[in-house]
Parts: structure tokens; sequence; C-alpha cells
């Protein structure tokens, strides 16, 4: 009787948890809707009113719920795959990656919009690649090293970035910076619509390999073992991780902790079922980048603050207390 009433408990547990994300999703879009540094009338908009809620607000909102899903789900798919609890796009470089690219098509195509995600993938795709290779050795991986590989990368990045802004002008080095330390306010329409397709697309290929993950985390060789094609898996993981970092740094700058602070969450509610952990994780981080960009366009209103200062100001402390809880 207490096993059935066991299972059962461990049956609706996801289903709870899903629940309260999908309200608190719901929530956090209806709050950034009706909160900014303009009050609009809702019950009788005006022709500037409905500009700013369907031309500006609206597509700002969206997006951001699209890239922290992105974000969370790369994040997720990538501490799975590496097993280690630090495998996330910021801190390995991936963002930095991206954000390296799309500092190229800032300087290089300043009149064209698609060539920001295209070299930012590719930016992304570089950076994945040489902080794997790096990290690797004779005796494998451990967190230290891939840790530090990570951060050799990020500060050469970083380097990087911060001599191509001596090719800009003032207007356009402020907004470059502004833009690096994470900002929706650029946010179009079209953006939305690229970073939502994209999510859609790399959530879709990373939860094909949902399975084949759960089997990783015990370890390659057992993986193989089971049948596992360990490279095939891991190409598509670091492609679509990075495919998903790249366009959404190339809207929303480089944003930290989202990818690594909510699969961590997730993981402490509902287990370390990829089947679970990926789709839940990316609710999560739609979540928490809607709340954080709520907060950076609305407490010193009418100015703004990087919605990245925000999630790094909740994310740090935090994953303080993640880590001395393990």
């Amino acid at each position: 009787m207490l096993e059935t009433v066991g299972q059962k408990s461990r049956f609706f547990q996801p289903r709870r948890t899903l629940a309260l994300l999908i309200v608190l999703l719901v929530f956090c879009l209806m709050a950034s809707v009706f909160f900014g540094s303009e009050n609009l009338n809702f019950a009788d908009l005006s022709n500037l009113e409905r500009t700013i809620l369907f031309d500006v607000r609206l597509p700002r909102i969206f997006l951001g719920a699209c890239v922290g899903a992105s974000l969370a789900l790369a994040g997720a798919a990538l501490q799975s795959l590496l097993r280690n609890p630090l495998a996330d796009p910021y801190l390995l470089g991936v963002s930095s990656g991206a954000a390296l690219g799309t500092m190229l098509a800032f300087v290089f195509f300043t009149n064209f919009e698609f060539p920001r995600p295209i070299l930012a993938f590719i930016g992304a795709s570089a950076a994945t690649f040489t902080v794997y290779q790096m990290a690797k050795s004779k005796a494998g991986m451990n967190v230290e090293r891939l840790a530090l590989s990570g951060v050799i990368v990020t500060t050469l990045l970083s380097s990087i970035i911060i001599l191509f802004t001596s090719l800009l002008d003032a207007t356009k080095l402020r907004s470059f910076t502004f833009w690096l330390l994470g900002d929706l306010s650029q946010g179009t329409k079209n953006g939305f619509y690229l970073v939502f397709i994209s999510a859609i697309l790399g959530g879709v290929v990373l939860f094909s390999q949902a399975k084949a993950l759960n089997l990783m985390m015990i370890g390659e060789r057992d993986a193989l073992d089971f049948g596992v094609e360990v490279e095939k898996v891991r190409l598509i993981v670091f492609v679509a991780s990075a495919f998903l970092v790249g366009v959404s740094v190339s809207s929303s700058g480089s944003v930290g902790y989202v990818g690594l602070i909510i699969p961590h969450l997730i993981r402490l509610s509902v287990g370390s079922d990829n089947r679970l952990v990926l789709p839940f994780s990316a609710i999560a981080g739609a979540t928490f980048i809607v709340f954080a960009d709520t907060i950076a366009r609305t407490i010193i209103a009418p100015r703004e603050l990087p919605v990245g200062a925000i999630t790094a100001l909740i994310g740090a402390p935090m994953f303080i207390y993640l880590l001395k809880r393990s």
C-alpha cells in the first residue's frame, strides 16, 4: 500500500511542477504587459499606446521568453552531455563566442540584420569546440579543467571584443556596450520570430536526444554498451546548443546564469530525467527572463537596466546557495 502511494506521489510531482511553472509563466507575462516605463490605458488605447503595446512591449516580452527558453535548454543539455554542473553557455565561453560573431556583424555589416545570427552561431560553435578540446585530456575531463578552459576562452574573446569596439563611433559604442550586458530594448518582431523558430527547432532536436543523454549521464562507456552513438549525440547537442545560444545572443546580448541556475532548480524538483528537465527548463527559463526584464525596465523608469545585470544579481546568490547546499 505504501509503495503504491509513493508511486502515485512520484507520478504527480512532475505534473504539479509543470502546472506551477505554467502558472508562473502566465503570471509573469501578464504582469510584464501591464508594467512598463509608460502607463497604458488598456480600457481605451490611443494610437500611440497601441504602437507601444504591439510594436514595442509585446515583441520585447515574447523575445525575452524565447531567449530564456533557449539559454535554459542549452544549459540543461550541455550539463547532461558533459556530466558537469558548471557547463553553462555563459561560463563556457559559448555566449562570448556568439557575442564576438555579432560584434563582427555590427562592424562589417552595419546595414544588414541577417548576418548577426549567422556569425553569432559560427562564433558560438567555434567557442564550444575550442573549450571542449581544451578540456579533454588523457585522464578524461573534469570539472576544474572544463571551468578553467571556459574562463580562458571567455577572457580571450572578451579582449578581442574590446579591441573591436575601437572601430565603433560613440553612438554605436554606447549601444553595443549596453547590448553586450544583456539588452532586450532593441528587440523587434523579426527578432522575436527568428528566436522563436530557433527555440522550437533547437528544443525539438535536443528533446530527441533526451534518452541518449540520460544514458550518457551514467558514463559514455555504459552508453555505448546500450547502443548509444556517443559521437553523433555529442555533435548534435553541441550544434543545437550553439545554434540556440548564437541566435539568442544576437538578439539580446550575453545574459548570464540562465543556463546555469534554471536546470539545477528543475533537477531538484523533478529529478535528472532529461525528458522532463529539458521542457521544464525551457518554461522556467522563459519565466526567469520575463521577470528579470520587467524589473530591468521598471525599477528606475523611464531609464532601463541591462537584463543581464538583473539575472546576475538574482542568479549569483542563488548559485552560491545551491553550491553550499550540495
